[in-house]
Order: C-alpha cells, then structure tokens, then sequence
C-alpha cells in the first residue's frame, strides 16, 4: 500500500516541497499508524527545509516535514494500550532526526508517547495548530514565569501562534493580560480578554496607563529589542521569557519542549473552551510550497494548516 506525501530531497526554498507516493509507514511495537486530517505548518518546518539546522540535526533524505498533526488512530501496535483503532488523536511528533517521518502526508507512525487525546472542543484544522505552539505557550506561562491570579503579564506578539495561545493560558490561570501587536490585532486581542496595546503608538505609555504599578511578568514571542524596550516598565520582581531572545539579563529561554504531560494539560484547556488556535488559511497537501510561501510572507494572521 502506499500513501501521498510532501517530501524536499534537498535543502532550499518552497520549490524543493513536492508531492509524492511512499509505502506505507510500519506500525512499531509502542506506535500507532495514524490517518492524518489536518497538519500544522510551523516557522520550525521552513526553517529545517532551508537547512538552518544542517549542522546539529542529522538529516536523512528524502525528508517528510511536519511535527503537528491531528487524525485518527487506523492501527495499534502490540505495546500501546494507551489508544485503539478509530481514537481521534493530536500529536507533536518531532524527532531528533529529520526523514521520512513528518506529519505532510496521509498516514504516520506515531510513538504513543508523542499524541494525546483530540479535544472534542476543536476542528480538525485547529487541533492540528494546537500542539507545537500550545507547549511552547504552556511551558513560558506555567513553567517559566509561573503566572499566577492577580498577576499583570505583558506578552509581546499577543495576536502569534505562541502568543494568543499564551495570553488564553494566562487568562485562565486568572491573570490580567497586556498584549502587544499590531493595531490590526486589537479586535481580536480584545475578543479573548486582552487588553490590547499596539506598536504603532508609543507603547510604553499604553502600557504605564494600564499597569501603573508595573507588570509582573513578560512573555516576548518577536525579539527585536522588545525587552530591551520595555525593561523600566516592571519592578523588581518582574519575570521576563522568551522563545526568540536569550541574551537579555534574567530572561529564562522556551522550548516547545514534549513533556506528555503538558501536551495533556494543553488538550485539557481546549477541551472546556479556554484554549482555541486561530487558523489563517488552510491547504491541500499537493500546495504545501504555497503553504510555506505564506508562511515566509510575514503574519498571515493565523495557523496555516494543510489537509491530505
């Protein structure tokens, strides 16, 4: 049997995306084959296909991009109890190698270890979006600044994949949250309880007005100085994270790290409305250069997501 998939035999831009058939993936002992609905695109796919990370991460080519899926479990290897045939599943599949094992394609092998169950709250398409940039916000607002009720959290990028995400978890958790953005965001920032603030005005101004006292924490998704410019409008217990800049002074780095754990708290979240990925545009897997072409063009205002 074969299957349709999107692989790049090379490194360089969308052109070297092409659709293709390959067999098949095997279902391994702690695996199961999972028919795939909906597939994320990730600013991390463009930049393995590129080859920014040819140097610390083996690549084996031909190369099936794609570490965020969403579908259906069709096959349960002897060793994974965990899930049966016909279970709706999410999955941050990311491996340390990159080859014929991404999520751009009909079917995937997937260690059990890697999915979690679907949210039932979620479409397809959002619960492709949700894994990858669901961990990276859980970990930056749990983990790393350990937001907290009656908390003031300032995120930069607000209305981003990590940052929307990230506001909602703050928001849940009971904290009061200022998002940065563009003023084109400010609708929908406001429509998830943010208190927007936009970079075309003097934003540490827009910032004093509704923290006087300071924030407490700072989530930055866009580096560019965002720190930096935004320094004096804490105090001095202020927390300060980021998933793009690391060298600023007392600033703890985020990882999309795969912790089961947290993937589960991420689905938990969606599955009572607290937590909803926003998709910019969906594609079929036969456009996945144009997928990425939209990517690579700036803020598309949301997920872009591809269906096999």
């Amino acid at each position: 049997m074969t299957m349709k998939a999107v692989v790049y035999r090379s490194y360089g831009g969308p052109e070297v995306l092409e659709l293709v058939e390959l067999p098949d993936p095997a279902v391994h002992v702690d695996s199961v084959l999972v028919r795939i609905k909906a597939a994320a695109v990730n600013p991390a796919d463009l930049a393995m296909r590129a080859g920014a990370a040819a140097a610390s991460v083996p690549t084996y080519f031909p190369v099936i991009p794609g570490w965020d899926i969403a579908g259906v479990v069709e096959q349960v290897g002897l060793g994974a109890p965990e899930f049966k045939v016909g279970d709706e599943v999410i999955g941050h599949i990311r491996s340390d190698v990159e080859h014929a094992h991404g999520g751009y394609a009909e079917l995937v092998s997937a260690d059990v270890r890697t999915l979690a169950p679907k949210p039932a709250a979620l479409g397809w398409e959002q619960a492709a979006a949700l894994p990858l940039a669901g961990l990276a916000a859980y970990r930056a607002i749990v983990h790393a600044l350990h937001v907290k009720a009656d908390d003031i959290l300032l995120i930069h990028g607000a209305a981003g994949g990590v940052g929307s995400l990230a506001a909602q978890i703050a928001l849940a958790r009971g904290a009061t949250v200022i998002g940065s953005d563009s003023q084109a965001s400010d609708k929908y920032l406001a429509s998830l309880g943010v208190r927007p603030v936009t970079y075309e005005q003097d934003l540490a101004d827009q910032i004093r007005s509704l923290a006087p006292g300071g924030v407490d924490a700072v989530f930055d998704t866009v580096g560019r100085g965002a720190l930096a410019s935004t320094a004096a409008l804490g105090h001095e217990g202020t927390r300060l994270a980021s998933i793009v800049q690391f060298d600023f002074p007392g600033t703890v780095p985020v990882f999309a790290r795969l912790e089961p754990a947290d993937l589960r708290a991420v689905t938990e979240l969606a599955d009572v409305g607290r937590l909803t990925p926003r998709i910019a545009a969906t594609f079929d897997l036969a456009d996945a250069a144009a997928a990425h072409r939209l990517a690579e063009s700036g803020h598309p205002g949301g997920r872009i997501i591809l269906i096999p």
